[in-house]
């Protein structure tokens, strides 16, 4: 019997990868959820989509009211960071109207998409224990989610993710925003790259996702993903440009945010144990299949 998975925001970065992974599993069938239709999806008897807005309460009564799950997956939420009100209605009100619609509904679980911001100022390697301090609203947003899922009562994982890049990100974020402009040999101004961070290939995050959902485990709680291994954004950007041979990087021509952490990377121990997962992917080998992508789109 297959198992029902509610996928909401199906049309972002990791929804439309997962979507691509599992759309011919027989094992799944996936509902996504998004205010846009995801790109480059054939119909599929293992796949259906519903265009809603789940910060709207109503909009989730009026999709769901037939329909019965046995997984969540909460990939939602708006990726401008700089929008208080919005970032609370898309990360926030949307966590918390998919709690109060399935609560007191039988499901298996609720995987959320937590964030590293969570953490904020706090020292790294982040333990999953720490307190949280986090800087920005958007990881104030993450953090009363994943304090709601705790309080909540359901069988719930938060996955606090780091960097996951690779083909179909958006090219609003930093290895995207690279890549573009090198390619067309063109310069990239930067500040001084000096922040670490960890770098984590989308297929490796998928492979995890799909041992998640076949897990006997007992999964309730937090855990760091990542691949363990922090690169400062120096160094990615000098990787980038090595590989494409062509453009200019311009370091020390932009400020640093205020809210911008400088060492920010996880210790994934826990999830490498209990899932019997690691990052397989290199950082070199994962830019040049995502290099590749974006040459051809």
């Amino acid at each position: 019997m297959k198992k029902e998975i509610l996928l909401v925001g199906g049309s972002g970065f990791l929804g439309l990868n997962l979507i691509k992974s599992l759309e011919n599993d027989e094992n799944y069938r996936i509902t996504s959820v998004s205010r846009t239709r995801p790109k480059n999806l054939k119909k599929n008897k293992n796949f259906n989509f519903i265009k809603a807005d789940f910060s709207n309460f109503n909009q989730i009564k009026k999709s769901l009211k037939k329909k019965n799950f046995n997984f969540i997956i909460n990939f939602g939420g708006n990726i401008n960071h700089d929008n208080k009100s919005q970032i609370e209605k898309s990360h926030f009100r949307l966590c918390s109207n998919l709690v109060r619609f399935f609560r007191k509904k039988k499901i298996n679980l609720f995987i959320q998409a937590g964030s590293s911001m969570e953490y904020g100022s706090t020292q790294s390697p982040n333990y999953e224990n720490l307190k949280c301090k986090p800087k920005s609203y958007y990881g104030i947003s993450k953090l009363k989610s994943t304090q709601l899922l705790k309080d909540s009562g359901l069988n719930y994982i938060v996955l606090r993710l780091y960097q996951i890049y690779g083909p179909h990100q958006k090219i609003n974020r930093l290895i995207p925003i690279a890549i573009n402009q090198l390619l067309r040999n063109k310069a990239l101004n930067v500040s001084s790259g000096v922040q670490s961070r960890d770098f984590l290939y989308i297929d490796d995050f998928i492979k995890l996702i799909k041992k998640i959902l076949l897990s006997k485990t007992p999964l309730k709680g937090i855990y760091n993903v990542g691949s363990g291994k922090p690169f400062t954004v120096k160094q990615v950007l000098e990787k980038i440009k090595k590989l494409i041979k062509s453009g200019n990087i311009n370091f020390n021509v932009v400020k640093m945010k205020k809210s911008e952490t400088k060492k920010s990377y996880p210790n994934v121990k826990k999830i490498e144990k209990i899932f019997k997962w690691k990052s397989k992917i290199k950082l070199d080998a994962g830019l040049k299949k995502t290099i590749k992508f974006y040459e051809k789109n």
